[in-house]
Parts: C-alpha cells; structure tokens; sequence
C-alpha cells in the first residue's frame, strides 16, 4: 500500500476518533463524516483512499468501541502506523481489518504530507518522501490472513468453504 500521511501525536483516544454523539447511528458511512472531527475538522476534506495515518504512543485509547477502527478504514485510510497502540485498539483493528504497524522510528520521523510505502506482510516500511526505510513488526502469518480476509468475520466464513 502507498499513500499520503495524515499525521497526529500520542495519546488519540477513541472519543476524538469517532465523537460518541454520532453513535446513535450504525451507519459506518455516515459516522466516517465525523471521523477526527473534534482533532481536524479537516480530515474528512482531505482524506484520500489509501492515505496512510501516522501517529504517536497510545493510539485509540478510551473505550473499546470498534466503530474507532472502523471509521478509519471507512474514511479511506489504508494502514495506521503508530509507536504503540491500546491493546483493546489493536484487537478491534484485526477483528475489522484495517492494517496496523507499530514502529517508533517511523513514527517518530514520519511527516505529514510525506508519503509513504508500505509492505504489512514485511513489516518494511518507506518513506518516499525522504528515501529512508524503517522496520516495523510484521504481524504473524494467521493475523495476516485475516487482514487479507477484510476482517475476522469474513476470514471465518472464507475458512469454513
């Protein structure tokens, strides 16, 4: 995958991703117009499918709602590249299948506007922009198949043909 970063800082809590006052609706779509909003009452404006977000420690902390992942992929993010994410965060990502990666250096050193190049199945990652690589952790092979799959649901149904 390759895209343009769309960058934030540590600590983007689930809340600031998908605001609880659009959960009245489960309409992924819809709730992907609000995503970031109370963050970058822009991104919804610049987000272009398979943009690429990049961001700090902590990433999707706060409640364990699934619809923070989700809104993500639905707004044409392709891959979230973190130093560290919340536990409940990461799980709710594979269960949807929208690819992770944590790599500090990345992170770290990863702009907004750069674009970026991404293998998941490697874990290597480039940044074009700069003509440098870094090495995040690839996911091992069964959690690969499920973010091929789309999702864990679609990953089961696909294993039980």
């Amino acid at each position: 995958m390759k895209g343009k970063v769309i960058k934030y800082g540590d600590n983007v809590d689930t809340d600031v991703i998908i605001p609880a006052r659009y959960l009245n609706t489960s309409d992924i779509d819809e709730l992907a117009k609000h995503c970031m909003e109370d963050l970058d009452r822009d991104f919804v404006n610049r987000v272009r499918p398979g943009d690429i977000m990049v961001a700090g420690k902590n990433f999707g902390s706060g409640s364990s709602r699934e619809h923070a992942p989700a809104v993500i992929k639905a707004s044409g993010i392709s891959c979230v590249i973190a130093e560290t994410f919340a536990r409940i965060f990461f799980r709710n990502a594979i269960n949807i299948g929208l690819p992770i990666m944590e790599c500090k250096e990345a992170s770290e050193d990863i702009e907004d506007g750069d674009v970026v190049s991404i293998d998941v199945y490697s874990g290597e990652i480039t940044n074009e922009t700069k003509g440098k690589s870094y090495k995040g952790t690839p996911f091992p092979e069964f959690i690969q198949d499920i973010i091929k799959a789309e999702g864990l649901v679609n990953y089961i149904k696909e294993e039980g043909k």
